[in-house]
């Protein structure tokens, strides 16, 4: 058997580099060459406290983009050479949220990097179930491998935008300065709305780079406050909370008008997953408040072209490039709250 290097993770907060089999490409799969693979959140989480569903050992890593090394005697729709993006999640086609196009929901939901190996390695297999359940897209020309990684974590935002219709006109505010508080930054503006104003901690500089209409620095102001202020006391349309932060939901709350918005699209930490919501304000200003999680497959596709029309600027997003042997180092580096977004070439 042909041999590959891969980073593999063995438990918590241990990742190991090894030389492992390349897989067999069976008739009704494909072999990508990993060229890049993105540090996620989820991936620095699962670092610290274990992967779902007890998976005790796994090649992690699920923003890749590569390009095809070999194609089974069955498939039709890619072919050797093809550059292409593949995103994690994979459904089961049969459930009552897949039947209902919500394959975000899907029960039965599974994901690269979890339930099969991932894109820290040189190579990836897809098998046949990856295929048809999953999210594989072409690169389109002009992007490099890099900058297609940044489309996995837009898709998400590219859904909750368009699901929620924010819209011309609008005020939006993002709480949270980490790489999806400036994805929304960037997708609420080509989506028209007029005045974003973003809250942040600790990446207030490098979010300047994206240009919102305010930038609110919660360690010294009250983003409640400032927020009504700039919107002469009516409250803004939108409010998206993006980050992983209770307190931030409560103020959501309090900062949209009447018939305003509340989108809780950072998730708690596990052992801390309650909040407390002014149900008052919900009830006499008839708010909405809702929750966004993961896309469907056609908003993957949206991300990449929203990234070729340079609707999106990928490449600000990315601070440092890292190899297989620097992963950890790569996710410490993150934590520190310093950048946006490490990739990974396991070919360095």
């Amino acid at each position: 058997m042909r041999k590959m290097k891969a980073a593999v993770f063995e438990g918590i907060e241990k990742i190991v580099i090894k030389e492992v089999d390349i897989p067999q490409c069976e008739d009704d799969g494909i072999l990508v060459r990993v060229e890049a693979c993105g540090i996620c959140g989820s991936d620095i989480r699962n670092y610290h406290s274990g992967l779902k569903i007890n998976v005790k050992e796994q090649i992690m890593g699920h923003e890749i983009a590569g390009v095809i090394e070999e194609v089974g005697g069955k498939i039709k729709k890619f072919k050797v050479g093809d550059k292409v993006v593949i995103a994690p999640d994979v459904s089961c086609g049969e459930c009552y949220y897949c039947k209902r196009r919500l394959p975000n929901l899907c029960l039965n939901h599974r994901l690269i990097g979890t339930h099969w190996p991932g894109g820290f390695a040189q190579f990836i297999y897809l098998p046949a179930e990856i295929i048809n359940h999953g999210i594989i897209h072409h690169m389109p020309e002009g992007l490099t491998f890099e900058e297609a990684t940044i489309s996995e974590p837009a898709s998400s935002v590219v859904a909750c935008q368009e699901y929620n219709n924010v819209a011309l006109g609008d005020t939006v505010v993002i709480i949270g300065d980490g790489p999806i508080g400036c994805l929304h930054l960037e997708i609420a503006k080509a989506r028209g709305a007029s005045k974003i104003i973003m809250v942040g901690l600790t990446r207030l500089d490098i979010v300047k780079k994206f240009n919102p209409d305010y930038l609110i620095n919660a360690a010294s102001q009250d983003p409640v406050k400032e927020v009504l202020e700039i919107t002469n006391g009516l409250g803004a349309d939108f409010a998206i909370i993006a980050n992983p932060v209770a307190k931030t939901q409560e103020q959501g709350v309090e900062m949209v008008r009447k018939r305003g918005k509340v989108i809780i699209f950072g998730g708690l930490p596990k052992d801390r997953p309650m909040t407390t919501l002014n149900s008052n304000l919900i009830h006499y200003n008839e708010l909405t408040v809702v929750g966004a999680f993961s896309y469907p497959v056609y908003a993957h596709e949206e991300a990449l072209n929203l990234i070729a029309l340079k609707k999106i600027n990928a490449k600000s997003y990315i601070d440092k490039i890292v190899s297989l042997e620097e992963i950890e180092e790569g996710i410490k580096y993150a934590e520190q709250g310093k950048v946006l977004k490490i990739v990974v070439n396991p070919w360095i």
